[in-house]
């Protein structure tokens, strides 16, 4: 049950691979929400907030960019293996959640918010079934997006803004319910993942942080996948007790081990945090630890590197943390994957 979470640059190209969306360099700042925290940490550090892109139009899938990397990796894996192989996508809100109300998109094209999201939701619905019609079956979508509605400072710039039309709490339930219609076509057998990413930036620097007690039951239970990859490296994530609110049929990877620093973690204190967080599941689904230690596993906290200056560690330091990861598995789930 060990996962490896290799994430090369998240944004991917999706978004700027539709009609109807254009990248744009050196975007005035005022379009987005600063109080973004991977915007705050942008402008902090005196970067340009990372890649831009924008609806200019009518959003339609007009060919995938990522069956061509799939069926590449496709070629080089084991045909008994293809189905372990994962592919990442970029997050559905986040071209939207990142600019200022009235930003996202053009009013004489789309109306609304509904409408926006319903053509992007058909993009997504395309995409998987050309990626599942080549042999993929496991999906994982990265979205920091949905971090921040754990972050105090986030949710308090957002009460702020006079601009924003609705609440943190009617955004997140949009979100879901536009999730849900990204993933509503996606044949049964496809396994999707979300994974709630705290950022990666200079000198290992974190986006967001806050636990993920306010968001848990909408998260768990309303949002439709499979599995919930969870930063739980540090204190900034909260504690385990949100896991009460998952549902039998979900499961969570839990990220225990850092990628941000090279120094090690001790692995009887790393068992007894898995220990801890599979009673929490126990409790809320009245099950044994056992049988909710089949719904966990271990993983890094997030990839090593979203950006060019990467995290504080070297590539000796990388295979030392992903054996960790391995032997921390091994020591729960003797003899499994």
């Amino acid at each position: 049950m060990a996962n490896s979470d290799a994430i090369a640059l998240f944004w991917g190209t999706f978004f700027p691979g539709l009609e109807g969306f254009k990248e744009i360099q050196n975007p005035d700042l005022d379009i987005f929400r600063m109080y973004m925290p991977d915007i705050a940490a942008f402008t902090e550090s005196n970067s340009k907030p990372g890649e831009s892109v924008i609806c200019i139009g009518k959003i339609k899938h007009v060919g995938s960019t990522y069956v061509d990397q799939w069926n590449y990796l496709k070629s080089i894996v084991p045909k008994e293996r293809v189905h372990e192989c994962k592919l990442t996508l970029a997050a559905p809100e986040w071209y939207h959640m990142r600019y200022r109300e009235g930003r996202a998109y053009p009013k004489d094209v789309y109306p609304s918010d509904k409408e926006y999201f319903a053509d992007i939701a058909k993009a997504y619905q395309t995409e998987l079934q050309i990626l599942y019609d080549n042999g993929l079956r496991n999906v994982q979508i990265d979205d920091p997006n949905l971090a921040y509605f754990c972050s105090e400072k986030m949710l308090e710039g957002w009460k702020k803004d006079p601009l924003n039309t609705k609440t943190t709490d009617q955004t997140l339930d949009e979100y879901i319910d536009f999730y849900n219609d990204c993933l509503s076509k996606r044949p049964s057998d496809m396994h999707v993942g979300v994974h709630l990413c705290r950022g990666n930036f200079v000198n290992s620097r974190h986006f967001s942080e806050g636990g993920y007690d306010r968001v848990a039951k909408k998260l768990f239970q309303d949002l439709h996948v499979d599995t919930y990859y969870l930063e739980y490296d540090t204190p900034r994530a909260g504690g385990f007790e949100p896991l009460k609110s998952l549902p039998k049929n979900k499961n969570v990877i839990l990220g225990v081990i850092t990628s941000k620093f090279p120094d090690m973690e001790d692995m009887d204190a790393m068992k007894k945090r898995v220990y801890e967080a599979a009673d929490f599941v126990a409790e809320g689904s009245n099950e044994t630890r056992e049988e909710a230690l089949r719904r966990l596993g271990v993983s890094p906290q997030c990839g090593f590197a979203s950006h060019s200056e990467g995290n504080a560690v070297k590539t000796h330091d990388m295979v030392n943390k992903l054996t960790l990861v391995r032997e921390l598995a091994d020591a729960i789930w003797p003899g499994e994957p």
